[in-house]
This record gives structure tokens, sequence and C-alpha cells, in this order.
């Protein structure tokens, strides 16, 4: 703190101590009462939230239990058994079942697979997780309780229960319920000033939570925390006391500030100054600005502070100038470097293949024409290789600004595909499946962005894909509207990546092919930054890679 501070901070709290006690003590005791009250009217909103909960885990189990029971439900049972294990025919069976509240409902095999699904028809044939994890239970009987399930938007909390219904020699499971959203508080009437919400679990914990805050954890059949209720009631009344509290003693206490502030001004104002100008100075340099200079014309102990000051800066100066000169020469440095590299596996075949022909004719006169031929070919295949990697080069370096322009997504990621369709399926190479999963309303919703650098990137990413899949395989591309942003996928089913290959893919330089120069997916991050996006690539080894572009829809500059 420096003198004027703590001169006002002297006189002023001989002022506003006294204030600040009596507010303080009128402040707290008005606060405590509130509270009291305050404690018992959300404990009894809390047994009524409990109660409701109940009564509703128990519709939900009366209503399975008449579910499973009825004709309907058995007649498909026992149609189900005679098709076991095939039930690909029962997808949408569902919806002959006579459930008027179940919103959740599916039919699953002995081992948890799903045969059917009201909520989301299409994960037929995946597993339930929750229910594979629960061991072998009896489900007979058992309660409903919470659980997260996996819905088409996302997860959500929901109250269910299970019934087995057996056929012959076959078991399968009525899983039935209701979701449990955030306007479960609101299905009955709530005291003035107090606000019930319902948290997930992956959410519980991350919003404020203080006095006015209770937490009702609800927990599922494992006895896992599954969601909270936050019961909050409003402050309003006690702040506004309080608040009127605070304004009297800040009017008294004002007057002493007014008057500490006057005081420390007038005595310290000539002794600040000059250090107050020193610190401004110093936060310059600490901004970057090293030619920062204050005046060092006084002849007391200030003047030598600022003398030494503008000495430090200049030094400064002059070493970032000599740091930024080795960094060239570093980077001018790794760039021969990773050159040479790259030059180097082509000119070493190309030196065997003219030794060799030097040697038949001196040798082998009569087979050196055979010999030639063969040597050209290798030559004019290594040359090319050298053109390749001093244009991938050249291109690395001279990245043209986007020209932008109002163009569709949807037909870009189309015409890029479009380049390599004869190379799916052409023979001799492995079959490649496309298929596209494009948002139709990125067909009229244009965006702002350049047509040839959009193309170079979309077909860097789709030739990499193919890289990925020599076997054959699926490639799916994919585009989303995000609002004020646009988002394009490319995936493929490739051996994927490791995490450590994930983290350096766009790394200029890096690259995991035996001939590549880890120049393309460096080009594709440049023109996505270049259009104000991100790029980035999920995926795990031995389940295929997904490369997803967010750009947005006005342009770099305009976002």
């Amino acid at each position: 703190m420096n003198l004027r501070g703590k001169l006002l901070l002297l006189l002023a709290v001989s002022v506003i101590l006294p204030v600040a006690v009596v507010a303080t003590l009128v402040t707290y005791g008005t606060t405590r009462t509130y509270e009291q009250i305050d404690d018992e009217r959300t404990e009894l909103l809390v047994q009524q939230l409990r109660q409701e909960l109940s009564r509703r885990l128990t519709e939900v189990s009366r209503d399975v239990e008449q579910l499973a029971n009825a004709d309907s439900t058995l007649q498909l049972a026992i149609q189900m058994s005679k098709a076991a294990p095939d039930y690909s025919q029962f997808a949408d069976a569902t919806s002959k079942l006579n459930a008027a509240n179940a919103l959740i409902l599916e039919i699953l095999s002995d081992d948890g697979t799903i045969i059917a699904s009201k909520h989301w028809p299409a994960r037929f044939g995946y597993k339930e997780q929750w229910f594979t994890q629960a061991g072998e239970p009896d489900w007979k009987g058992q309660p409903a309780f919470l659980q997260t399930i996996e819905l088409p938007e996302g997860s959500g909390l929901a109250m269910i229960a299970v019934r087995e219904v057996r056929a012959g020699e076959h078991a399968f499971y009525l899983v039935a319920g209701q979701r449990l959203d955030k306007d479960f508080a609101g299905s009955f009437p709530m005291p003035h000033g107090v606000r019930v919400e319902l948290v997930t679990k992956e959410d519980a914990g991350s919003g404020p939570r203080d006095r006015a805050t209770r937490i009702v954890p609800l927990l599922d059949r494992q006895q896992q925390l599954a969601a909270e209720l936050q019961v909050t009631s409003s402050r309003d009344e006690v702040e506004a006391l309080n608040q009127r509290i605070f304004w009297i003693a800040a009017l008294v206490a004002g007057g002493g500030i007014l008057m500490g502030m006057l005081l420390s001004t007038l005595l310290a104002g000539r002794i600040t100054r000059p250090v107050e100008q020193l610190a401004h100075a110093a936060d310059e340099v600490a901004a970057g600005n090293l030619a920062t200079q204050v005046d060092d014309s006084r002849r007391d102990e200030l003047g030598r502070l600022a003398y030494a000051f503008n000495r430090m800066t200049r030094e400064l100066l002059e070493q970032r100038e000599k740091l930024v000169q080795s960094e060239r020469v570093a980077a001018w440095r790794e760039l021969a470097r990773r050159l040479a590299h790259e030059l180097k596996n082509p000119l070493f075949p190309l030196q065997i293949t003219v030794e060799n022909l030097l040697r038949a004719r001196e040798r082998n006169p009569e087979q050196f024409e055979e010999v030639f031929k063969e040597g050209t070919e290798t030559l004019l295949v290594e040359i090319g290789n050298l053109k390749n990697i001093v244009s991938r080069f050249s291109d690395f370096s001279k990245m043209p600004a986007p020209e932008l322009q109002a163009i569709s997504v949807n037909e870009a990621m189309r015409k890029a595909l479009r380049v390599y369709e004869p190379q799916f399926s052409a023979q001799g190479r492995p079959r490649i499946t496309a298929r596209f999963e494009l948002d139709i309303k990125l067909d009229e919703n244009k965006i702002e962005a350049d047509p040839d650098l959009l193309h170079r990137a979309l077909s860097n990413l789709i030739l990499n894909a193919m890289d990925a899949m020599p076997k054959g395989g699926s490639l799916t591309l994919r585009s989303r509207d995000d609002g004020e942003m646009v988002r394009m996928e490319i995936s493929d089913s490739g051996g994927g990546l490791t995490q450590e290959e994930c983290q350096r893919l766009f790394t200029p330089y890096y690259t995991s092919k035996q001939y590549g120069t880890g120049l393309g997916l460096a080009i594709v991050q440049s023109v996505v930054s270049d259009h104000g996006g991100r790029i980035w690539v999920e995926s795990e080894p031995e389940k295929g890679a997904t490369f997803a572009i967010e750009m947005p829809k006005k342009g770099a500059g305009k976002a």
C-alpha cells in the first residue's frame, strides 16, 4: 500500500470502525432470526418433495407390474421366444404394448441386449450397461428406482422399474417408467420466495452453494448419487433490510472517508506521484513496451531509482533484439534440418541408380539398354518425390489469405468427395463405402469461406482417411448447424490413433506415414485457423478416427 493509501486508512478507520461494529451486530441478529425461520420452512418443503418422489416411484412400479402381466405382453414374449435368438423383427415391438404413461419403454433379453426401445428405436441391438452391471437380481417385486439412461438428445434421469416376463425357457425383461426432468418441482405449488431445481449428477456440485440452498440427494438402485434437488430460498427481504442498514452506515462513514482523502492528498501528493509514474512505467514494461522511459531529472533517491529503471529498460531492449535474432537463426536451422531429412531419402536411390548405370555401361554394354530403361524409371519416380516434397514445403510457406464467398457447406463436402469416388471401388483397390450425414439446413444457410481453400482442406482430410483404411472400410461425412457456427466431420473406420498421436498430429513436419512430409494436416489447420475456426481429432486405437472442423458462418473477421 502506498503512502497516500496508508494515510487515508489511518484517518478513515477511526470513523468507520465504530459504525461498522454497530452495523455488523444489527445485521447479524437480523440474519440469524431469518435463517431460523427459513430452515423450518425449507425442512417442511423437503419432506413434501420426498413424499412426492416416493409416490411417483410407487405409481411407476404399479404401472410396470400391470404392463408385464398384460396379455399383449405375454403374447409378445411367446413370439420372441420362438424367434430367439434373432430378435430383429421385433424392433418396433414396444408400439404393440399398451403403455399409456410409459415415456421410457424397452424390452431386453436376458443378457441386457435391447430388443425394442420406444424412446430411442435406433438403439436396437445395444446393451444396457446398468442392467448388465446389476448382476442377476430378482426383479420380481423390486420397487422402482432412479437410473441415468441414454436418450437421443443425451443422458437423462428416469424413474424406472424392471419386470421379468418368461416364455418357456426364455426370459425377457420389461423396462418402463417416466423421465424425471427439471419440471418435477413445478408439479405442485411452491411457497413464495422458494425455488427448487433438479440437477443431474454431472452438474452436481458445480453451482454455488450457501446456507440459502438445501441439497437433497437422490440415489439410484446402487445407492449412488443419481441427481440432486437444490431447494433455494430467496433472501430478498432480509437482503433489503441489510441494504438499508448498510447505506445508513455508509453515509455516516462517508464523511470520514472524504476527510481522509483530502488530508492524504495534501500530504502525500508530492511524494506518491513520482512513485505512481514509476509503477505505471513498470506495467508498460510488463506488457511488452520495453522502450518506456521515466523522468530521471530529480536529484534525490527517487531520481536515482528512475535512472536505474531507464538503464534496465535499455538493456532489456538490447537483449530482446539479440534473442529475436537467435530465434530466427534457430528457426532457419530447424527448417534446413527438416528439408535435408526429407530430401535425403529420395537422393540415396538416385545415387544408387546412377552408379548402377555407370557400372552397367562399363561391365555389361550389351545389357545397358535394359538397365538404362529401369534406371530412368527409378530416376523419374524419385525426381517426382523430390518435386512433391519441394511443392509441399512451398505450399506451406505461402498459404494465401482466404477470399471469402457465400458457399454451401454440404455442397463443398459433396464436391470434395466426388473427386475420389472412382477410387473407392476401383479394381485392385480395397473397397471403401462412403455415406453422408448432412444437416439439410446447411443446404440453404450458407457460410462465408474461401471455396478453394476449404476444398483443399477437405480433400486432405479425405485422403488422410483413405490412407488410414488400407484394407477398405467406411468413410462418413457429416455436417451440423450450430447457430453462429457450423461443424463438419470426416470419420473413417481405420486403425485409429493413440492419445500421443492425436496431440501431435497437427504439428508441422510430424507424420506417422513412411513417405509423408508431415505438412498435410498442418496445412488443413492453417486453412481452418485463417477462417477463424478450429480443428481437432477424436480417436482410439482400432476404433477409427473422426476429424472435426468448427467454423463461423460469417467469416473470421465477423464472428
